[in-house]
């Protein structure tokens, strides 16, 4: 069974769906749904895609087996950057809210093996790493509150930490699961 994901763009009236290599836009609010755009250049499977607005741009970024982090201008349907990750498939990433509403800055994050990083886009460069888990992390989410400044990920080692992305610590690990969390997680904890 193929592994699709799916994701909600645009005030709702687009579906991205995530599926190998290529993944598509659909319009879904007609009377018939219709193929908008597809994005292809990635090498190898794409594993997961997230949706932001910066300086009135619309971006896609994904994550691929490829190793790579591309970001796509919506609008234009072009690819406009590659991020090399040059160790692993990338198989997690997400726009960082919290960087853009209080410094400006296009963040985004991605997860590599074991490692969290975080690449400003502008500058196209990585400028800071968690490297807390011995095992693959699975997912990571930013938290809905405080403009995402809390960042939760779930690991093969069956914990999830709770990371602050402005002061780059640990606040909390949670134990407790008897298998490897590998589904997409929701941030429920308070801080």
């Amino acid at each position: 069974m193929s592994n699709i994901k799916l994701g909600w763009i645009n005030e709702f009236d687009t579906l991205v769906v995530n599926y190998v290599a290529t993944f598509f836009m659909l319009d879904t609010f007609c009377s018939s749904s219709k193929l908008l755009k597809t994005f292809t250049g990635h090498t190898d499977s794409v594993y997961s895609i997230d949706y932001s607005t910066f300086d009135g741009k619309q971006l896609l970024c994904s994550a691929s087996c490829d190793n790579t982090i591309r970001v796509w201008d919506v609008d234009t349907n072009k690819q406009v950057q590659i991020l090399n990750e040059d160790l692993l498939a990338v198989s997690c990433v997400k726009f960082s809210q919290y960087y853009h509403y209080n410094y400006g800055r296009h963040i985004i994050c991605s997860v590599c093996g074991e490692d969290i990083r975080f690449w400003d886009i502008k500058d196209n460069r990585q400028f800071q790493i968690f490297s807390k888990y011995e095992f693959q992390v699975c997912d990571i989410e930013f938290s809905p509150f405080n403009s995402g400044r809390y960042l939760c990920s779930g690991s093969h080692e069956n914990t999830i930490l709770l990371l602050d992305v402005e002061t780059s610590k640990q606040l909390h690990v949670f134990n407790g699961h008897g298998a490897a969390i590998t589904t997409k997680m929701k941030v429920i904890v308070l801080v």
